[in-house]
């Protein structure tokens, strides 16, 4: 579909948004659930990107840096192939695409990342120059700089995108070979069970290994509406708080068998 000029300012202002989130980490607009359903949001095309997001959210869970070694790009994974599913015009049909797309995405947003984090040390340095001279309106000056670069980052690819259009990005969709787009999906459901392995490690205590089986079961009712499993998940975690203070209370203690849970239980 084509977007007019005011969705497209909101799209880049969008992507722009995310460019600095994944920096500052403060409204998380770099999530992709977050991200992909802004961009739904200002097209008019909020479905197929929020189920798009969901589904980077889950490949996303296992993107970490380490060290040195810099994740892939989840802000203009997110941002760029939801633009992409727009544009395409396939609707909810075109997830599996763009999803497919996402991941060598998110690994060319490394040499963006690269760039500016390459720039950002520049800039410490005229940063570093400033305090010297006791400039406080010079650091803010620069920092203001290095976070807009930051945004830029996604937003310039954005708009690039956008200014190819939508006949083009729908050609590129409909020529991909089924092998390539099914390869691709293949190889980012692999990942997302990278993302739930992490969050199995964080959780993987004795006291909510049975809330982890229980949502598998409740998962199976195909019945229950999204709503209604966030409500389901409300009460068990309500549930489960009552009943941690309730056995807490008898012993004087936690007694969780977690020593990360006790030490942040007394803070």
């Amino acid at each position: 579909m084509a977007l007019n000029a005011i969705q497209m300012i909101l799209v880049i202002i969008v992507a722009f948004l995310a460019g600095m989130e994944g920096i500052l980490d403060q409204f998380h607009f770099h999530q992709p659930v977050i991200a992909c359903t802004l961009i739904g949001l200002v097209t008019g095309n909020l479905v197929p990107c929020l189920i798009l997001g969901g589904s980077l959210q889950m490949i996303a869970l296992g993107w970490s840096n380490v060290g040195a070694a810099v994740a892939p790009d989840a802000a203009l994974a997110s941002v760029a192939s939801a633009i992409i599913l727009v544009l395409g015009g396939q609707g909810k049909a075109g997830v599996s695409s763009a999803i497919a797309l996402a991941v060598p995405l998110a690994v060319a947003g490394l040499l963006l990342t690269i760039i500016a984090r390459t720039l950002a040390t520049i800039i410490v340095h005229f940063m570093d120059a400033a305090a010297k001279e006791g400039s406080f309106a010079k650091i803010d000056m620069w920092q203001y700089i290095a976070i807009a670069m930051q945004g830029l980052r996604i937003a310039i690819p954005a708009a690039l995108i956008l200014a190819v259009g939508a006949g083009p990005v729908r050609g590129i969709l409909n020529s991909m070979p089924a092998w390539l787009t099914d390869g691709l999906a293949i190889g980012g459901g692999m990942v997302v069970a990278v993302g739930y392995a992490m969050v199995i490690n964080m959780m993987a205590t004795k006291e909510v290994w049975p809330f982890f089986a229980l949502g598998f079961v409740i998962a199976t009712v195909q019945d229950l509406t999204l709503i209604a499993l966030g409500t389901i998940g409300i009460s068990l975690a309500l549930i489960y708080l009552a009943l941690s203070k309730v056995g807490g209370s008898g012993n004087g203690g936690s007694g969780t068998g977690d020593p990360l849970g006790d030490i942040i239980d007394k803070y």
